[in-house]
């Protein structure tokens, strides 16, 4: 009986410990991606710097932006951050409905937020800013369409997450998963205030 014991726990055990060890791995390749998206960004946004000031004769931004779409877009993006933030609450909790419950705010918030991007892009490509006219519109929408990709990714990540916790409810995968997708989305947010200041308000200037 205690041989048995033993063995169950000594079996216990090496399964923490493998599952300590996959934790370390993932924590580790989820911040080597982080750390590679910072550099993706930097390099953007150097390239967006040299140039900001080339417009080949093409149209201004200042002649494009709308101040009121741009500031309910960014507010529906900060505000999802904190319905994330809410919903990760939950989670602790272990509260399921409230969980989904703010994460589909979330999600219908970045929806938003991708919606009033695709408006604004045709609306300038209708006025004739497209990538082709000018070195500051091709930075400009690599920049921007960049950070428009990682949102869509983000909300294909909650779609997965769903049947995630579906299947197997609050496992430790699982809300290893939902804090990875959390610190995403706020690094997300940070990148879209620096494009917000950098971007749109230098070109209202």
């Amino acid at each position: 009986m205690t041989t048995t014991s033993n063995a169950v726990d000594h079996h216990d055990d090496h399964h923490h410990e493998h599952e300590a060890h996959m934790a370390e791995i993932g924590n580790f390749g989820f911040w080597l991606y982080i750390l590679s998206d910072c550099l993706l960004f930097a390099t953007l946004f150097a390239t967006f710097a040299v140039m900001s000031q080339s417009f080949a004769g093409a149209i201004t931004p200042g002649e494009l932006i709308d101040i009121n779409l741009l500031a309910v877009q960014t507010a529906a993006l900060l505000l999802s951050s904190f319905t994330f933030g809410v919903a990760m609450l939950a989670a602790h909790k272990k509260n399921m409905f409230q969980l989904w419950l703010w994460m589909v705010i979330t999600g219908l918030l970045g929806f938003a937020f991708l919606a009033m991007e695709i408006y604004e892009f045709n609306h300038f490509a209708h006025e004739g800013a497209t990538p082709q006219v000018s070195g500051y519109w091709s930075s400009f929408f690599a920049l921007v369409g960049t950070h428009g990709l990682h949102v869509t990714a983000g909300l294909i990540w909650m779609v997965v997450l769903f049947f995630h916790f579906r299947r197997d409810g609050f496992s430790s995968s699982n809300m290893q998963r939902l804090s990875y997708l959390s610190l995403f989305w706020h690094f997300l947010d940070i990148i879209w205030i620096c494009v917000f200041s950098f971007v749109y308000l230098r070109g209202l200037m």
